[in-house]
């Protein structure tokens, strides 16, 4: 009966000493991905805003437009966890060497803050810079 009693404590103590760690995997796989996911999106935020300011229209998207798209689709779709830091977005045109066409520049950098292992990783190796960048030729 005692050697029970004593099993169940050691059981106890092992799991007090697995527990932390499991969590901490767990915790750090789900903000891997939250990161990952992040990523895509900054990502698809350049590509959307590159393509808005290059398509033919009659009067062509300014600087401003083509940046506001960009910041749009960060505003719907990226997981910020109530960070109040918002997306950079910077557009610039510059001529392909090899063309001489024009080529729109777009990136969007993006500082991911996270849930519970992110603020603690940037304590230690600073913070998390996410950054995209999309080059199109204008039609």
């Amino acid at each position: 009966m005692e050697s029970n009693r004593l099993q169940r404590g050691v059981v106890a103590v092992e799991f007090a000493i697995v527990l932390p760690v499991l969590l901490s995997l767990i915790f750090g796989v789900i903000e891997f991905g939250v990161a990952l996911y992040d990523q895509a999106i900054i990502t698809n935020a350049s590509r959307e805003a590159a393509r808005a300011g290059v398509v033919v229209r009659k009067v062509k998207a300014t600087i401003p437009q083509i940046k506001t798209v960009g910041m749009n689709y960060c505003k719907e779709y990226l997981i910020s966890f109530g960070n109040t830091v918002s997306p950079d977005v910077s557009v610039s045109e510059s001529t392909n060497p090899d063309f001489s066409t024009p080529q729109l520049n777009v990136t969007v950098s993006y500082t991911y803050v996270g849930l519970l292992l992110g603020p603690l990783l940037s304590a230690i190796t600073g913070p998390m810079r996410l950054s995209a960048t999309a080059v199109m030729i204008e039609e």
